[in-house]
């Protein structure tokens, strides 16, 4: 039996790294007006960068390397993510509580694409081509 796949938005590591993008997106706009340029850029631009890497690598999955690389670049950019929370939470900018759970929810987004990436084969078909 083959098991039927909807699109990138169903899956559930998207769904909490577009959550977590959003929430880092209101908080973020409560930075100093100098840091807006700079440190809430970057940080923005992360945490909007791992469910986007996450839709790319869904639309790729005939591909399994192609697939596996972009699940790696969006944990790669939860990583970016987490450094820039470390340096909000440093300038005062987070409490401790937000820091917390802010990282702790990025944290479990990389565990949860790892745990994809070392398992390609339960996400990705083979491409077939109708060759006449």
């Amino acid at each position: 039996m083959e098991r039927q796949c909807g699109g990138f938005r169903d899956l559930h590591v998207y769904q909490k790294s577009y959550s977590l993008a959003m929430d880092i997106f209101r908080i973020a706009k409560s930075f100093p007006l100098e840091e807006r340029r700079s440190l809430t850029d970057q940080l923005v631009r992360a945490s909007r960068s791992v469910p986007a890497n996450i839709a790319e690598g869904w639309c790729k999955r005939a591909y399994e390397k192609m697939f596996v690389s972009k699940l790696l670049d969006a944990s790669g950019e939860a990583a970016e993510m987490e450094v820039w929370l470390d340096v909000a939470g440093d300038c005062g900018y987070l409490t401790s509580d937000q820091h917390g759970q802010l990282a702790t929810r990025g944290r479990e987004i990389s565990a949860m694409l790892y745990s994809m990436a070392c398992q390609p084969g339960k996400f990705c078909k083979p491409l077939t081509l109708n060759r006449k």
